[in-house]
């Protein structure tokens, strides 16, 4: 049963990549509106995690602007997913077109500096759309990491997808990833990192809308070790605007404290500061219908860590 459901998951990806991208854009985006609707009048477990996670992010939304907020939610991520089907049918000019960024001079001034730079994005709009952009703008192939997803041939689509924008795909998880991260750094490179999730449950206990949760302890590492400067991104798209907005933010610097853990644990908190203002702004555009903060992973270390 398992397996017939995996199959049925990467039959369903192969036709949103096959199909969704020969249809005009207004038909595209009819298409997730409809498909969001249908999945937030449904209420199900995604959806319900979703306004779970969102109570965090607004605590004095009522019941009912909870539900307004996950349908907007909704049509974001629907959004995210008619854009991420269409992209590798869009011309040069048309990517150039869908993204209006702030801040890029922190970027362009980092890499012309040689050291490389690792740009940290929580699930905010559309990343995969965001690191198109950027191999495109700016003219620079960059290195991510993608989590292992089942059935493996999905994760496969994923891979072939994102190298089709111009990403270096590696596997999550290892020292492996890890190791060719920063050589890549070393030589100049770029390397962008969804890091607002921990995907290992090993990662660095942080303060995120005043509850405790993990993120990766990676991008932290990764700019102590190797001298890049680490810098965090949000996006968000803007109803006034067919483009999704992006703000690249001030490098994070290495504190001058004692200690290598103690400074990524200082780096990754003020990285989360700056994701947690991202996403406040704009709450109906951060993605996460997964657990997120410990209290829900695991009730008893949430106990533990406020002890």
């Amino acid at each position: 049963m398992s397996e017939l459901r995996d199959q049925l998951t990467d039959s369903l990806y192969g036709l949103g990549w096959a199909g969704v991208k020969k249809l005009p854009e207004p038909a595209a985006q009819a298409l997730g509106r409809r498909m969001a609707d249908q999945a937030w009048r449904r209420h199900g477990k995604g959806v319900r995690r979703l306004e779970a996670n969102l109570a965090r992010v607004v605590p004095d939304a009522s019941p009912a602007q909870l539900r307004r907020l996950s349908h907007a939610g909704m049509r974001s991520y629907m959004r995210y997913w008619m854009e991420s089907f269409r992209l590798p049918s869009y011309s040069e000019g048309q990517l150039l077109r869908s993204v209006s960024v702030e801040g890029l001079h922190h970027l362009t001034d980092g890499l012309a500096a040689g050291r490389g730079v690792i740009l940290a994005l929580p699930h905010l709009a559309n990343w995969d759309l965001a690191g198109a952009w950027a191999v495109t703008a700016v003219r620079t192939p960059f290195t991510t990491v993608a989590e292992r997803l089942k059935p493996e041939s999905l994760y496969d689509r994923f891979v072939a997808y994102r190298e089709s924008l111009g990403m270096e795909v590696l596997p999550h998880g290892g020292a492996t990833a890890f190791g060719t991260l920063a050589r890549r750094l070393r030589a100049g490179g770029l390397v962008c990192l969804v890091a607002d999730r921990d995907l290992s449950a090993t990662g660095i206990e942080v303060s995120f809308f005043g509850e405790a949760a993990r993120m990766p302890a990676g991008p932290a590492l990764l700019a102590q070790q190797t001298g890049a400067p680490l810098m965090p991104v949000t996006l968000w798209y803007d109803d006034a605007s067919p483009a999704m907005r992006a703000r690249v933010h001030e490098p994070i610097p290495v504190p001058g404290i004692e200690g290598r853990m103690e400074r990524v644990a200082a780096m990754t908190q003020k990285l989360a500061d700056v994701f947690a203002a991202g996403i406040a702004a704009h709450p109906q555009d951060w993605h996460m219908l997964q657990r997120f903060w410990l209290a829900d992973l695991d009730p008893a270390a949430a106990v533990k860590g406020r002890g």
